[in-house]
């Protein structure tokens, strides 16, 4: 399966030309039409988007919904998130891509997840607005479209205004259309299993037996989210939302207390526990141990 880390190599591969600015795009679909492949077989990127399909046939597959509506359609994908679409060269409408780097680069978008909620889950769905509202979504577009194409030197001041206004609006017609208590507690079950997933993960992968790549590093929270097939940064945000502490929280915790199990309980040698730890090195475990219990490793065992 592919998997595109930029949006440059997204467009490269589906056949469109190379997006103006690096970590933000926005095209029409009738600019794609006759260029982009209209089978895409299923892949993963790393970006948002966020789209309005205004007319047109075919569908677009987003994790499991394979239903796509017929009518005026907004639908989004996730970053990690398994896409594909069969689409009929026929269609009109936006869309919006956002990098991570984009939305680092506006404090618009501090709290992007939690106050846009409908982007966060695997689940995204796509849901049917009516006719009436299409205009107001495609104004919009529109207003995003002629500041990125434009040349002034602060463009992105208003660009990232526009992205606002569109998400509020997308968020609106999404609480009008989407049963809202039924979509919250489906985040919450969502963001539930992934936790679940991630502890498990975790206590799996610092197994004596387990098969980990050469060069993966399980103390990484991207390790972790790479199996999960979610960003790092959405994994930290669910983690940190329900657990009070960050995923690199969770995983010291965990090394740390396997740590002074050994210490407290065998004969091995530091040197030993920090390589089936997975460190590179007996220095980097102590300085690891002594940051989070206080004490050297040898001073813990003693103590013990």
């Amino acid at each position: 399966m592919e998997h595109f880390k930029s949006i440059t190599d997204y467009c490269k591969t589906i056949g469109i030309s190379a997006p103006l600015h690096p970590h933000f795009d926005i095209r029409s679909f009738e600019e794609n039409m006759g260029k982009v492949i209209p089978n895409m077989p299923p892949f993963r990127h790393e970006f948002f988007s966020i789209a309005i399909k205004a007319d047109g046939d075919g569908k677009a597959i987003t994790g499991h919904n394979t239903d796509f509506p017929d009518g005026v359609t907004i639908f989004f994908n996730s970053p990690f998130q398994i896409l594909s679409w069969d689409i009929v060269p026929n269609w009109t409408g936006f869309y919006i891509m956002l990098s991570q780097d984009f939305l680092a680069s506006s404090h618009y978008f501090d709290r992007f997840l939690e106050d846009f909620p409908f982007l966060k889950i695997d689940e995204s769905i796509p849901f049917e607005i009516p006719k009436e509202e299409l205009p107001a979504i495609l104004d919009i577009y529109r207003k995003i479209k002629k500041e990125y194409s434009g040349a002034e030197n602060d463009q992105f001041n208003f660009i990232q205004v526009y992205v606002l206004e569109l998400l509020h609006q997308v968020k609106r017609l999404f609480n009008k259309n989407i049963d809202v208590k039924t979509a919250d507690e489906q985040y919450r079950s969502a963001d539930l299993k992934l936790l679940s997933r991630f502890q498990k993960l975790i206590k799996i992968s610092f197994y004596p037996d387990a098969e980990i790549e050469a060069q993966a590093n399980i103390h990484s929270p991207t390790y972790y989210a790479g199996i999960l097939s979610v960003h790092p940064n959405h994994l930290n945000a669910i983690v940190k939302s329900i657990t009070g502490k960050t995923a690199l929280n969770h995983i010291h915790h965990h090394i740390l207390r396997l740590a002074k199990a050994e210490l407290a309980q065998t004969d091995v040698s530091v040197k030993e526990i920090a390589y089936g730890l997975h460190f590179d090195s007996p220095n980097n475990f102590s300085a690891f141990f002594k940051k989070n219990a206080g004490m050297t490793p040898l001073t813990y065992r003693k103590n013990s």
